[in-house]
Parts: C-alpha cells; sequence; structure tokens
C-alpha cells in the first residue's frame, strides 16, 4: 500500500498532529490536563491496579455527570443501588452484566459498538493484543468511552487503548495518552477527590449471565 493510500485512511493515528480529538472530562483538572483535555470519546482506557484501591474515586465525577447508558460488565462486586444513588449515579441507567471468560470481553465489545452507551467498564479475566484492538475499534464504532480495569502486570504488554493509566502507590500515572507529553506520577490527592462517595459493595459475583 502507497503512503498516499494510508495517509487517506480514517483509522490511522498520526502522531504528533494537532486535531482535537472528542473527550470527557475526568472531572479532575490536573488529570484533564495532563490527558489533553479529559477521557477520549470513541477510546478505550487500560486501567492497571489492584482491585479496590481508587477505581471508583478516579472514575466517579465522569460517571455522575454521564446522561447516557453506562454498561459494568463482570465488575468485581455486584453494584449497589444505594451506594450508586449516593455517589451521584443513577443506577435506572446502568447495565450490570454478568459474564466470566471470553463472554466477558464479547459483552464489553458490544456494549462499545452498540452506540447507546456512553460509557462501558469491564473486569476481563485476561485480554490479549487482539481482544483490545476489537475492543478499541468497537469504542470507535459506537462513540463510547471504555475502561478496562487490568492487573498491574498488563502494563508490560503492549496495547492500542488510547489511554493507559497505573493506579499505585498513592498516584496515578500516565503510560500512554494521545496528543500530550505524559505527566507523571499525578498524586491522588491532587487528581482524585478526598471524599470517597460510594464503599466498596460487599457482595461477590458467582452467576453467569
Amino acid at each position: 500500500m502507497s503512503l498516499e493510500a494510508l495517509l487517506e485512511r480514517g483509522d490511522l493515528w498520526r502522531g504528533g498532529g494537532h486535531a482535537e480529538a472528542p473527550v470527557r472530562a475526568t472531572g479532575h483538572p490536573r488529570l484533564d490536563h495532563a490527558l489533553g483535555g479529559g477521557w477520549p470519546i470513541g477510546g478505550l482506557v487500560e486501567i492497571a491496579g489492584t482491585p479496590g484501591h481508587g477505581e471508583f474515586t478516579l472514575l466517579r465525577p465522569m460517571l455522575a455527570a454521564a446522561v447516557g447508558w453506562q454498561a459494568w460488565v463482570a465488575p468485581p462486586h455486584v453494584p449497589h443501588a444505594p451506594a450508586l444513588v449516593a455517589a451521584g449515579l443513577d443506577p435506572a441507567r446502568l447495565l450490570h452484566i454478568r459474564a466470566e471468560g471470553d463472554e466477558a470481553l464479547w459483552a464489553v465489545e458490544q456494549a462499545l459498538r452498540s452506540g447507546v452507551c456512553e460509557a462501558v467498564l469491564g473486569w476481563p479475566a485476561t485480554a490479549d493484543d487482539r481482544a483490545l484492538r476489537r475492543l478499541q475499534l468497537a469504542a470507535e464504532t459506537g462513540g463510547a468511552t471504555g475502561f478496562l480495569f487490568r492487573p498491574p502486570r498488563a502494563l508490560e504488554q503492549p496495547s492500542p487503548a488510547a489511554v493507559r493509566l497505573a493506579l499505585r502507590a498513592g498516584a496515578v500515572a500516565i503510560h500512554k495518552c494521545r496528543g500530550n507529553r505524559p505527566e507523571q506520577p499525578i498524586p491522588l490527592g491532587e487528581a482524585l477527590d478526598e471524599t470517597r462517595a460510594a464503599p466498596e459493595p460487599p457482595r461477590r459475583i458467582h452467576a453467569v449471565a
């Protein structure tokens, strides 16, 4: 394929370009600045870390501000409606999808591609490069923002995700983002809200949808 043909492709990202991609504000000004505006619309965000170390606090402002549907696929705990309401979220706009293994990845992909979900959160057990590429393309197709929660070792693998973050040691570290030089690390007290609006629900998921 010629260079001219490659440059005409809509799925080719040009490093150093000045076109502004659409974003959703994270609700944390310093993090917005570091990410070039916020969470990418039509993009995949990987968040690596140990479960329960600030994921909800990180995403709560964006989730509370969302007006469209949200899909939570295979979360480690069953969403607790009173806690969600206390955090400013609308449980009536949240789809809780119970799945395991390849079914979880399939459910995340379908939710991203549907065009009706504003945000899709997924906790898959594993995800290889091929699966991640499918999820990134699905997010672009559906115009959703996808959040994939991964173990810390996942950052050792290459990924097509638009943004890659790590939550550890009281800080959020940006390992990859488009159009901006990552700022590392950002202390949680500055990047995130100090008040935790909702405790982690205590019950675990065992059923498969």
